[in-house]
């Protein structure tokens, strides 16, 4: 089998079992045709587990302000399909699989399906290797970028709803000042937020609705910490 080694590194976990890893990697139809008992599958529902609790628990402890029907719908938008086999491509991933001959011909090594459960057994196998906290670090690390990203799309309940509901308890409001740079065809636009005459925090994004959400991410993040 291919060395694990700089799968390893990708993962920022060296197994103590590596056959845990092999599992984590092997395609039923590979089972199949080996005379193997077991493919990933198991791995992958642990896994899955793993996943949903690790995100679960950054939504909850990073953005308070957020309702649990949002953190649902963030959550949902983060554990799919798309995004677990675009993160099992930039690990490389599809390099290390285990597959039968026909699914190796009909391009299983790229398959979202394939790709995006592997990243799941692997999840499980580093939870039997080496505990939660190796998991739980993976996610966070590879996925913390498109968490916030999905949490600060505009919504029902966006940030800078949540941040004029907050600050309205204490009968402030806030107020956006937006500046631009770069060319036409590539602008980046800067938002700075004020309450009640004092900068609380900038935001920027390719447009004046994203800059003026990432503001008040920040805002809201830092409100809700000093309470």
């Amino acid at each position: 089998m291919t060395d694990l080694a700089p799968l390893e590194q990708e993962l920022g976990h060296t197994f103590a079992s590596p056959d845990l890893a092999r599992l984590a990697l092997t395609h039923r139809s590979y089972a199949a045709e080996h005379g193997l008992d077991v493919s990933y599958e198991r791995l992958e529902f642990l896994g899955d587990a793993v996943l949903q609790l690790a995100v679960t628990r950054h939504l909850y402890d990073s953005f308070a302000a957020m309702a649990e029907g949002e953190m649902a719908k963030v959550r949902a938008a983060v554990v799919n399909q798309k995004a677990l086999a675009g993160l099992a491509r930039r690990l490389e991933i599809g390099k290390y699989l285990l597959l039968g001959q026909g699914e190796e011909r009909s391009g299983g090594r790229d398959k979202d399906s394939i790709l995006s459960d592997v990243v799941e057994a692997l999840l499980g196998a580093i939870y039997l290797d080496g505990g939660y906290g190796p998991a739980e670090e993976l996610v966070l690390e590879s996925l913390t970028p498109l968490i916030a990203e999905r949490a600060a799309a505009p919504g029902s309940k966006d940030f800078k709803t949540r941040l004029q509901e907050l600050l309205a308890q204490r009968g402030l409001q806030p107020r956006y000042e937006l500046s631009e740079t770069g060319p036409d065809h590539a602008k980046v636009f800067t938002a700075r937020l004020f309450v009640d005459g004092e900068m609380l925090a900038t935001g920027e994004g390719t447009s004046k609705k994203r800059a003026e959400q990432a503001a008040a991410r920040h805002a809201t993040a830092a409100l809700v910490e000093v309470e």
